[in-house]
């Protein structure tokens, strides 16, 4: 691969980041307008949240019977729970940058880099998806 060819799909990569993290900021600000606006009821009262403040997150689960994991996604309709999308999606912007990026290898015949390119997605995609229990969350 030459270092011009090297340069395209290092700038289109970027560019992909670029746009998608943008989105997800704007998909942020306007999913915490909805939140602050009331349009949406919160799983939990606005008024409740200092009581937490101060206390381990694992209480502040306990309390209000939240599930970790991906157990937010039920829960969309309520209004903060409703800002984890957005977080979400800034999340894996990586990889859809990625399987962006394995388009373009593809098609400039870089098969070797595209494979590579598929198992980094593959191990994302298993990290995020919770089924691999190692770490402190």
């Amino acid at each position: 691969m030459s270092e011009m060819q090297k340069f395209d799909i290092q700038l289109f990569y970027a560019r992909v980041i670029d746009r998608a993290a943008k989105l997800g900021f704007l998909l942020l600000l306007l999913t915490f307008s909805i939140y602050m606006g009331g349009i949406l009821t919160p799983y939990v009262p606005l008024e409740d949240l200092p009581q937490y403040w101060s206390r381990p997150a694992s209480l502040y689960l306990e309390a209000n019977r939240i599930q970790t994991g991906w157990g937010w996604v039920a829960e969309l309709h309520h209004g903060d729970m409703l800002n984890f999308f957005p977080i979400a999606i800034l999340a894996g912007v990586t990889i859809f940058g990625y399987l962006c990026l394995v388009c373009k290898l593809l098609r400039n015949r870089e098969v070797i880099l595209g494979m590579i390119v598929i198992f980094q997605v593959m191990v994302l995609i298993l990290a995020a998806s919770g089924i691999l229990r190692t770490g402190g969350h």
